[in-house]
Parts: C-alpha cells; structure tokens; sequence
C-alpha cells in the first residue's frame, strides 16, 4: 500500500471508559503532529496501546496485546511501539526491563507527552506522578467512535479504600475538574454533533468534594450539561452505594434531557463481606438506596457489578448476594471474579476461594441475571422507545443499530433497527417487535428530525 509521505499512527484502547477518553487525547496529540490514524495496525509506523492494570485478567489482555502488536516491529511497517495508561504507571521499572520491544511508556496522567514522543529523542519511560494531570477541555481530543456520544470526565484519581482496588494507587487521589471547564467541553462536543454525553470519574457522587467549599456539586453540574444546547441525553455513571443528593434524584426523575439510568457498582450484599470490602456500609444502606431509586424515579434502568470469589466468601453469603439479586431485579448486572492484587488489602485476608468454586458462582450468578434481563426486556415488546442510532452493525452493514435510554454504550446491549432511513446521531421512535437475553428490534415508526450528516469518527481497537 503506497502512502507517500504521511506518518501513520495506530492506537488500541483497552479497559474503561475513562482509558477511552485518555485515547481520544492522545489521538488529538498525533493528528496535531500531522499522524494519520489507521484502523489497521500492519499499517503504522507508531503504534500506542494504551493499557489497563486494574485486575489479574485485565493485565494479562494488556500483555498479550503488547506483544501480538510488537510481532509488527519485525513483519509490518511498525518502527516504533508506545505503552501508555495503568499498567505502565503500576509497574514503570519491571515493564522497561522485560519488554525490550517497547520503545516508549507513558504513566496515566502523561497522555500529552505522546507529542515528545512522536517528535523523537524522548526519554524511554516518561512515568509522572499520576495527580500531575487531569483532563482540560482545552486538550486536544478526537472522538474514537460514533460521534452519537462521548464520555466526560468529572474527575480523576479516588479517595475510597475498597480492599480490593488499586486504582487510587495509580491514578492518585480525587480531583475534579472545575465546573466551568467540563460545561465548556460538553458544549464542544454539541458543536461536533454529539447528541448522548455519559459523565464518568471513578466516584462520581464524590464530585466537587475536593474543590473549595461551595464551588460546585454534582448536581449543579448535571443540571448546567443536560442544559447545553445540542445535546438530548446526559447519562451517569459509577455513583457509589451513598443516599443521593434529592436534587440529583430529581433530575434523574425529571428532566427531559437527564435519562433515568443510574450505574451504582455494590460489589457484594453480604454484611460480612461488605466489611471486609472496607465498602463504609452495609446491606441495610444497599437495600434503602435501590429501593428509594425505584421509588423516585419512574422508569429507572439500573446497572449495578459484584464480585465473587473474594476472600472470606462463603456459600451462605454468597447465596445472600444471589437473592438480593433476585430481589432488586436490576436492568443490568456485570460480574467479576477476583483477582489477588499484591499491593491490596484483600490480598492479605485468609479464606482463599478456589478458582474453580469462584468460576461456579460467576456463572450462576450470570445466569440469574440473564434471566432477569430477558424478562425485562421481553416486557419491552409491542412498547415504543426513543432510540438513539449509533450506525450499522457489526454483523451486517445494512442494518442499523441504536440504543434507548435504558441502554448504555457498549455494556448493556443494542436495539437493531428495521424500517426507516436513519443516520448516526438521529433520536428515532422505534416500536420493539423482538426481545434476546440482552438485545432488542425494533421498527422505526417515524423519520428523525432534520440534523447534519455525521461520519463514525475514527475507532479505537479495544
């Protein structure tokens, strides 16, 4: 393939969304230095993986991608490989001494060093501290995938001590963006034509805590991004087990533009397991939260995640956790099994779980919630829905996919579209006629409002 004289770049993102944004950052780090980004990496001269190294599996995908991407130093046009993200800030020293494929790390919070990097003679392991660097609206930024929605960050790093989790480790403690910056985001965003802004940081219900007292709450924010001109939907995600500011409750009840979808991670439901978690609360706290979410907000889609197999887990607690399950009947559930992470609380705790008794019960639960799930989402059927349309399947590219307001990106399944012409970024009013486990299809009942015409952006392998 001739490509004359353009620098070719290739990223892959793995892990959380918030992995995702800090892509899309050092995507706009390459194009300002002039890179092509390609979709194919036997095509780059720079690749960029940008890693994740929050649990056991996690690092291992990080791994293995590093050095499948790496095998193109000697069969593709890769001249130069670029580790960036957690797994880099956790482990900087090691990484440096095995992987001699490697020509560059990043750490975290180094996302615009890329651009030293990519003008040469940089510093191979260039690891901050990762409190040095919090997102800015003024970074430069390309979108990684259909310009339906973005991800924006709230604030980086946490000031929670969950025994299981190392994130504060790497990504340090909380700080929050200024209001004013993260409205002058979501407003670029608009102008790009991003209809769905999903408002992410690693504790979201913290937000503003760390900033002067008085200067911002979560709410105020919320209530300043749904009201950005251009923009339909405004989603939250990971809001920890606390009872909620009314005034947010109301906005997730109320308005128009806020969607009611909370995404709460309660990791057990088992008094004894909660402690050892070092969670703050107990099942009590879990039970009045969720019952006072359904409560107040009418059609409320709720995402939750647990975590089998920690240590100390009995059967009988877990069989507690399978019935609080059975009886909140969330819209959507993930589920991990734990990792042993050396650096954490949990590691030193006795009561190992084999992996094979962790395995069955990741496994009962999933199937627990795929039956609640299929439930819910066969009520669906014969209901209309407002949909938004991200863009043609991955199966077949003649037929397009969207997502209702119960359905967050990537993790809660699609609505396959029939009937109707319809681009990326249009709000549609679809009929459901078919209901799986996670998916749905439906008819396109009316032609979406008039809107400029939106490419699918660049996507970032992950």
């Amino acid at each position: 393939m001739a490509h004359g004289d353009s620098k070719r770049i290739h990223f892959v993102s793995l892990g959380c969304p918030k992995n995702r944004v800090d892509t899309e950052v050092m995507l706009g780090v390459a194009r300002g230095q002039g890179y092509d980004i390609v979709p194919d990496a036997d095509d780059a001269e720079v690749i960029v993986v940008n890693t994740c190294g929050f649990i056991g599996e996690a690092k291992k995908e990080s791994i293995e991608t590093i050095f499948e991407l790496a095998e193109l130093k000697k069969t593709g046009a890769c001249t130069k490989l670029v580790v960036a993200g957690c797994l880099a800030q956790r482990y900087p020293t090691e990484l440096a001494q095995q992987m001699s494929e490697v020509d560059h790390f990043l750490g975290s919070s180094d996302m615009l060093r890329l651009g030293e990097v990519l003008e040469g003679g940089a510093d191979r392991v260039l690891v901050g501290n990762p409190a040095d660097w919090i997102v800015r609206a003024s970074d430069p930024r390309v979108l990684s995938d259909s310009r339906a929605y973005a991800y924006v960050k709230l604030a980086e790093g946490c000031n929670r001590s969950c025994a299981f989790c190392t994130i504060p480790q790497f990504r340090g403690k909380q700080r929050s963006r200024p209001a004013d910056d993260v409205v002058r985001e979501a407003a670029a965003l608009a102008a790009q034509g991003v209809v769905e802004l999903c408002l992410i940081s690693q504790d979201t219900v913290a937000y503003g805590r760390d900033l002067p007292k008085g200067r911002a709450s979560l709410a105020d924010l919320v209530e300043r991004v749904a009201d950005t001109k251009g923009i339909a939907w405004v989603r939250l995600f990971y809001l920890y087990p606390e009872i909620l500011d009314e005034r947010l409750v109301d906005l997730l009840a109320n308005h128009p533009r806020v969607v009611p979808y909370v995404d709460m991670p309660l990791q057990h439901a088992a008094d004894a397991m909660l402690r050892r978690m070092k969670r703050g609360h107990g099942r009590e706290r879990q039970r009045r939260v969720v019952a006072h979410l359904r409560e107040r907000i009418p059609g409320l889609s709720f995402r939750t995640a647990f975590i089998v197999g920690h240590p100390g887990e009995t059967d009988a607690e877990f069989e507690e956790l399978c019935a609080f399950v059975e009886w909140a009947r969330f819209e959507h559930v993930g589920v991990f099994r734990y990792s042993d992470e050396e650096t954490c609380r949990s590691t030193r705790l006795e009561g190992k779980v084999p992996a094979a008794v962790a395995g069955r019960r990741y496994r009962r639960l999933m199937a627990l919630q795929r039956r609640i799930a299929r439930e819910k989402n066969r009520a669906l059927v014969g209901t209309e829905l407002p949909v938004l349309v991200e863009g043609a399947s991955e199966e077949h590219e003649l037929v397009m996919k969207g997502r209702h307001a119960g359905q967050a990106p990537g993790v809660d399944g699609e609505v396959y579209l029939s009937g109707g012409e319809v681009r990326p970024g249009d709000l549609v009013r679809v009929r459901v006629t078919q209901a799986s486990d996670y998916d749905l299809v439906g008819d396109v009942l009316e032609a979406p409002r008039a809107r400029g015409r939106r490419r699918l952006g660049l996507r970032v392998v992950s």
